[in-house]
């Protein structure tokens, strides 16, 4: 997809109602500190759109990208590591949730992993979560330009295993800093979406 215009339209913490936008949307979990809003800002060629923070758990609403008016990336509350009280945990859990569960519009989850370390129980208990919820997540392993080339493949390896991946699950590799995975990531959204490059 050609980015022609972007925006934070919609930001929704534990009370607000969930919006019906009216657009295919795609959603962005994983735990904190993870490279969700790095990702979200080089799928959208934005640097800053969406705020990162070296301290995890800074995303605690959900927030709705629009793109082009034709789609939306929804960044989810990220789990696991945030300093916050384990009642604050509960209701990002239950807003998480009360989307997945609720949207209509919503084409599929991509899960975020760091590709440097084995799945552990938040990993676990997401993507749980997300097929409990109808969708079979697709994968993305971040952080990729931390490791050696001749090191991915151990550790993909070890992701698919650690979270007992069906083996027709898609795995992309991506690094914020290179950009590598970005195309893909795409290539999927679009077809997710039925987006076509058709008068772009």
């Amino acid at each position: 997809m050609i980015i022609r215009n972007v925006s934070l339209d919609i930001v929704c913490g534990y009370t607000s109602k969930l919006p019906d936008t009216g657009r295919p949307e795609i959603a962005f979990a994983g735990k904190s500190n993870v490279g969700k809003s790095s990702l979200i800002n080089a799928l959208m060629n934005r640097k800053a759109l969406a705020r990162t923070s070296s301290q995890p758990g800074k995303t605690q609403t959900i927030n709705f990208y629009n793109i082009n008016d034709a789609i939306y990336l929804v960044d989810l509350p990220g789990y696991g590591f945030a300093r916050t009280s384990a009642a604050e945990k509960q209701k990002w859990g239950v807003m998480i949730e009360r989307y997945l569960h609720t949207s209509g519009n919503l084409k599929a989850v991509f899960l975020l992993v760091d590709i440097r370390h084995a799945p552990n129980a938040n990993d676990h208990q997401m993507y749980e979560w997300i097929v409990k919820n109808g969708y079979q997540p697709i994968i993305i392993a971040t952080k990729l330009d931390k490791l050696k080339r001749s090191q991915v493949p151990k550790a993909l390896k070890t992701l698919r295993e650690g979270l007992s991946l069906p083996e027709n699950t898609l795995l992309i590799p991506f690094s914020a800093e290179t950009k590598q995975g970005r195309e893909e990531i795409w290539q999927q959204i679009d077809t997710l979406t039925g987006q076509t490059e058709e008068g772009e």
